[in-house]
């Protein structure tokens, strides 16, 4: 019998292969809740998500064990698959085995790893530096080899764009395909003619795979739709830190409120209601079990 934990990574699976999938990202368990009840089918966890909500800028300076543990709390709060930021797999190939096992247990649907020496950046800065071409094939090497689950997915992601050009961007794509990734994930393309090239070479080259596409703000990559991102042949379409930015503008607006004002009155109906909240959380459902097994409890106590 199936694990719940291989069904979602199926699941995953069966939906890139129908359509192509939006995954906002999540940074707790709470947003990752607000994105399964607005209807999406996969949910990312960004790692500069999980580093911003910790205080931290995105450099790669959290823990294997923290990344992992935010991670299962996040994916474990949801039904619908999810998909973990894991930089570059927390160390050399051998560590990446570990990573593999570790998330896959935890019940993430798979993992995306990225080409970038350590400490990592966000992949629209300046300054990147990429490992070896090969010592990234020995981490999906790795990765593929450890999985015990056969549809967890192993996504490689190239920073070479922006590093070594579109082309180089292209050939370590092939390698990392012929080296067991499932997914490739090209970051910081600049244009929907770069994607469109990208697509194109990468399956002329007989490199037959979903590719992501991450639809960041403030970044390299132009704003392009769910459907553009679709006719330009990418499968997944990631928004790694669209609902954290707007939370975070959101509680600024309201703490200056309060120093300004003293109070949170005219603001009110740009806030859930305790009862929108409660909803969301499933309070109700909370407290109906807990009645349930005090009945049960009254009931024993009577025998």
């Amino acid at each position: 019998m199936q694990s719940p934990h291989s069904t979602k990574a199926r699941r995953l699976r069966e939906l890139i292969d129908r359509q192509t999938v939006v995954l906002p990202g999540a940074f707790n368990a709470l947003t990752a809740m607000q994105i399964e009840r607005a209807g999406f089918s996969a949910v990312y966890i960004s790692g500069a998500g999980l580093s911003a909500a910790r205080g931290l800028p995105d450099l790669g300076l959290l823990s294997m064990t923290e990344v992992l543990s935010d991670s299962a709390t996040i994916a474990n709060a949801v039904s619908i698959p999810a998909l973990a930021d894991v930089d570059t797999g927390f160390g050399p190939a051998i560590t990446v085995m570990r990573t593999v096992r570790e998330f896959e247990q935890a019940g993430i649907a798979g993992i995306q790893l990225e080409d970038q020496e350590n400490p990592k950046k966000c992949g629209h800065l300046a300054g990147k530096r990429l490992v070896p071409s090969q010592e990234m094939v020995g981490k999906i090497l790795a990765a593929a080899e450890a999985r015990r689950d056969e549809d967890f997915l192993i996504i490689a992601r190239t920073d070479a764009r922006g590093v070594e050009g579109l082309e180089a961007a292209v050939q370590r794509a092939r390698a990392y395909v012929d080296a067991g990734a499932d997914v490739i994930f090209p970051e910081a393309l600049e244009s929907a003619e770069e994607f469109r090239v990208f697509a194109g070479q990468l399956a002329r080259q007989g490199a037959k795979v979903p590719l992501v596409a991450n639809m960041t703000e403030f970044g390299k990559t132009p704003y392009l739709s769910v459907s553009e991102f679709e006719d330009l042949g990418y499968r997944m379409v990631l928004f790694p830190v669209t609902a954290l930015r707007l939370a975070t503008k959101a509680i600024e607006r309201i703490l200056l409120e309060l120093k300004n004002h003293g109070s949170q009155r005219d603001l009110l109906e740009q806030m859930h209601s305790r009862q929108q909240l409660y909803e969301l959380l499933r309070y109700e459902e909370y407290e109906r079990r807990a009645r349930s097994f005090r009945s049960t409890d009254d009931e024993t106590s009577h025998h």
